[in-house]
């Protein structure tokens, strides 16, 4: 089922959510719940979601892109459930990220991301496993985790960077698929 996606103002958007045990993760509400959250990703053609982008101020969030018309110019992702999540930067390199979010409809910026990463969580199953990440796909895995930190992508950014989609498409977007493509070439993904 597809879910309403919580708008930025929304106070749960603002929490630190909260850990799943995995006796919580094995209930079948929440393994619906997941599938929900996967259905809603890709109906709103997001690169992630994370729980509380839903209403629920869960330690959740998926990430995938495959045939994105939204974000035609990032590598494709498989579907990672990621579950209690943490991230460690393995670079002290960084990058500028033009990101949207799916709780801001018709905004952009850029926010400056970590291009290497470890990332460590369970998945569905409550099974461990670690995942180091590159590139862009990197910054679509810190965006995020930091909405499961209350943190929302304008508070990262340079607010002069701000665009609406329309102005993105026009002014920004061929600029951002060459530094994709060069970002890729660096890091991978």
């Amino acid at each position: 089922m597809v879910l309403d996606i919580t708008q930025i103002g929304n106070p749960v958007l603002r929490e630190n959510c909260q850990e799943v045990t995995v006796a919580e993760l094995a209930k079948p509400e929440m393994q619906t719940f997941i599938d929900d959250l996967i259905e809603t990703k890709r109906a709103a053609n997001g690169a992630g979601i994370a729980a509380p982008q839903v209403g629920k101020p869960w330690r959740i969030f998926v990430v995938e892109v495959k045939d994105n018309p939204r974000y035609p110019y990032k590598p494709e992702t498989e579907l990672t459930i990621c579950v209690n999540p943490e991230i460690t930067f393995l670079t002290e390199e960084r990058y500028l990220n033009f990101e949207g979010c799916l709780s801001i409809p018709d905004l952009r910026g850029k926010v400056p991301r970590c291009p290497h990463i470890l990332v460590k969580a369970w998945d569905r199953n409550g099974q461990p496993f670690e995942r180091q990440v590159k590139g862009i796909t990197a910054g679509t895995f810190q965006h995020e985790d930091d909405h499961l930190n209350g943190i929302m992508f304008p508070d990262l950014a340079d607010s002069r960077t701000f665009s609406t989609w329309a102005e993105f498409e026009q002014r920004y977007e061929a600029d951002v698929r060459e530094g994709v493509k060069d970002i890729v070439t660096k890091w991978g993904e």
